[in-house]
């Protein structure tokens, strides 16, 4: 069976289809004592990853700088550990942000591709976009993107029942192997 018929993939999207609805602050009398403000990614190539992020899927950097230790430390060959973190963002600088960190020395090793998507203990980054056509085909062309599921519209019930909410769905691990589903509101 196809990943984008899944359990998993039906409840990841059910659960964030109503992201332009959901947008709006949470009312102060609702909100809880705790905020997810990014998501950082260990990356193998902090440039192939900004062609995904950046060039394919649209995000803004807002931030790129070279983290060393020690700190006084002013170039890689004088310090103990390098690493690029850069952050791009979103509509929300806020919540909207994904950081990539590449460690550059030392460079750490490149971990096992997930054996099956949309197991037990993996993440799945779920993005919004319009026009999905070209985003897709941009991000499917970066060097180590796997596709899984071209873009492909299906219907699922609305949160209250009543209605249909109608998704185009496409899923694709980036570069580094994470899992993305790349989406677009199609009603």
């Amino acid at each position: 069976m196809k990943t984008k018929h899944t359990i998993a993939l039906l409840l990841v999207t059910m659960m964030l289809l109503t992201g332009e609805a959901l947008a709006a602050s949470v009312a102060e009398d609702e909100r809880v004592d705790i905020d997810l403000r990014r998501t950082t990614l260990i990356v193998e190539d902090v440039e192939n990853s900004l062609r995904f992020y950046r060039d394919a899927l649209g995000f803004e950097v807002i931030y790129d700088n070279m983290i060393r230790t020690p700190r006084s430390a002013t170039t890689d060959e004088d310090a103990e550990i390098s690493r690029r973190l850069v952050f791009v963002r979103a509509n929300d600088d806020y919540i909207g942000i994904i950081g990539l960190l590449e460690y550059v020395k030392p460079r750490k090793p490149v971990r096992a591709p997930e054996p099956v998507p949309f197991s037990s203990g993996s993440a799945v980054l779920l993005f919004t976009a319009k026009d999905l056509k070209t985003r897709f085909a941009k991000a499917a062309a970066v060097p180590g993107v796997r596709v899984l599921d071209e873009p492909t519209d299906t219907i699922y019930p609305s949160y209250d029942g009543t209605g249909t909410i109608g998704v185009r769905v496409s899923t694709m691990y980036d570069p580094d192997g994470f899992l993305i589903e790349l989406n677009e509101f199609i009603d």
